[in-house]
């Protein structure tokens, strides 16, 4: 049987039948769903106001469908309730460091858009433990946040080096943060970049170690509902367009003035050759509108996890393809 959830959302067999453009513009603003903390990824500041790469993934899908990049009202959500939320139609979007994984791609009634952040999950530990592998953390009290790959990672790394653990989960990322540093527990572990962030908030940082180890690879993206393939299109397109945009060297500074380039690629990138944007049920001028009001995806990615910021996280394999990383995108042609 069909559940009536909304006006044009539809539930059935678990897969949503919507016309979510047509949603986000009659209600005139994108419904983004992001983290409750995570500095780099989303986190908002004492004025209210978001910021991270996960924040600029939903800044970005505003540029192309309103072609202002503010228009956005962001949900913050635990790892618990964040696929309900999207699932149900109370989010358009979820960008929330969230991991692509089988399962979660072929049950839950989501399609993952495409990898933002390549990632992996780590472990961190106090220095006077004297623990230097996470081979050495047989029969250690282990913090993770409840509802996430994290606590199945741990169970396959334990598992398969013949480890035994205990385990303490809880909802919300600042109270794992707050059981570790307490003492509650000897190891909090979760996505590296995520340590990065949350060891920022440890009262003596420099007193703890992340491990050398890597448990998983986790690939993080946004996602949104299955069955409208128009919506997923905005979305995996406004990706590659940054990705795009740093591969051929435009930026949020230049993106006026190589308008008039007369390199083919840029011109499609930018609306001047072309219909691409009427192909996603857009202006032509939709990328434009991405990198001139968010920028690049290495534009991006500097200004929130980069050299010059608290994380200063290596870009390692989210690199370009062309320096040696796994950024890759489709041509727009």
């Amino acid at each position: 049987m069909a559940v009536l959830l909304s006006a044009s959302l539809v539930l059935f067999a678990g897969v949503a039948r919507a016309a979510t453009l047509d949603d986000v513009k009659k209600q005139g603003y994108l419904k983004c769903g992001v983290s409750q903390g995570l500095p780099g990824f989303s986190s908002v500041d004492d004025s209210g106001t978001w910021s991270g790469l996960d924040v600029d993934v939903c800044r970005a899908v505003a540029a192309a469908v309103f072609g202002d990049a503010k228009k956005v009202k962001y949900r913050p959500l635990s790892a618990k309730e964040r696929f309900a939320a999207l699932q149900t139609g109370e989010i358009d979007l979820l960008s929330r460091n969230t991991t692509w994984t089988m399962s979660r791609d072929t049950s839950l009634g989501v399609n993952f858009t495409g990898t933002t952040y390549y990632d992996g999950q780590g472990f961190l530990v106090r220095k006077a433990l004297g623990v230097k592998s996470a081979r050495e953390l047989d029969g250690a009290t282990v913090c993770a946040n409840q509802g996430t790959t994290t606590e199945q990672n741990l169970a396959d790394y334990f598992r398969s080096h013949k480890m035994k653990y205990d385990i303490v989960v809880f909802e919300k990322s600042d109270e794992v943060v707050r059981a570790y540093e307490s003492g509650r527990c000897d190891v909090y572990t979760t996505d590296r970049s995520g340590i990065a962030a949350q060891r920022l908030k440890l009262a003596k940082p420099e007193e703890h170690l992340v491990l050398p180890e890597i448990a998983s690879k986790e690939p993080l993206g946004p996602l949104v509902r299955e069955g409208d393939d128009q919506w997923f299109n905005i979305v995996k397109w406004s990706v590659f367009a940054m990705i795009n945009a740093e591969d051929l060297k435009v930026t949020q500074a230049n993106a006026a003035k190589m308008k008039s380039s007369q390199n083919p690629k840029i011109r499609r990138l930018l609306g001047e050759e072309g219909s691409f944007g009427r192909m996603l049920g857009l202006e032509e001028s939709w990328a434009y509108g991405i990198i001139s009001q968010v920028g690049n995806y290495g534009e991006v990615f500097e200004r929130n996890l980069g050299s010059k910021t608290p994380l200063k996280l290596a870009r390692g394999a989210n690199k370009l393809w062309s320096n040696g990383g796994l950024m890759y995108a489709p041509p727009i042609r």
